[in-house]
């Protein structure tokens, strides 16, 4: 195999590392593929997203952050604020008892799909406002990649490619899982799910340094 082709590998295994976990992105993206609201847009959201920021990284913005620690503290505390928010607005999804008459897919007893500036918004700043993206991204993933040396952006293709692979199979592969989520009650323990991961993830924010 040729050196290119053995950085855009190492960028892809590495890229698919960091991003296939249990995190409040990827929590917000199963949930959308499940109810099928604009998950192509949401997918293409995260897709970018990713790819602005391995770019960012890999011609050597790590060293931004790196010498700004206050940027990421404010991002930490703002992203943290959210986090708290977005978690309790799916405990109150998971405590609270859906319409008679919803179905699974509208387990909340809502019967009108969220806006596509609503789902965007959501998932930008889900995305954005996470200080572990500057960290793992921009700062390791550039860090790693620096070290292809005139082979990185083929490495970083092959992070960007893995995250294209893997929130498109999250996001329309998640209708394979509807038979699942038939009742209102499947939702209610998503949601519960959802919550703990998201104030897990702000509490980490803020107490782990």
């Amino acid at each position: 195999m040729t050196t290119p082709l053995l950085a855009a590998l190492a960028g892809l295994g590495l890229g698919l590392s960091l991003i296939i976990a249990i995190g409040a992105q990827n929590a917000f993206v199963l949930r959308q593929g499940l109810r099928r609201e604009h998950v192509l847009a949401v997918v293409l959201v995260c897709a970018v997203s990713d790819a602005v920021l391995i770019i960012v990284g890999v011609a050597g913005g790590g060293a931004l952050f790196a010498a700004l620690p206050w940027l990421v503290e404010i991002i930490r505390w703002v992203g943290a604020a959210f986090l708290v928010a977005y978690g309790v607005l799916a405990g109150v999804r998971a405590i609270r008892r859906p319409k008679p008459g919803a179905d699974g897919l509208r387990a909340d007893g809502s019967s009108e799909t969220r806006g596509l500036a609503v789902a965007i918004t959501t998932c930008l700043a889900l995305t954005w406002l996470n200080p572990h993206v500057y960290l793992d991204t921009v700062l390791l993933l550039g860090s790693v990649g620096s070290t292809h040396g005139d082979d990185r952006w083929w490495f970083a293709g092959g992070a960007t490619l893995g995250s294209i692979l893997w929130f498109t199979s999250l996001g329309f592969g998640a209708r394979l899982l509807a038979p699942l989520f038939a009742k209102p009650l499947a939702w209610r323990i998503l949601d519960g799910i959802i919550a703990i991961v998201m104030i897990a993830i702000a509490l980490s924010l803020l107490l782990v340094r």
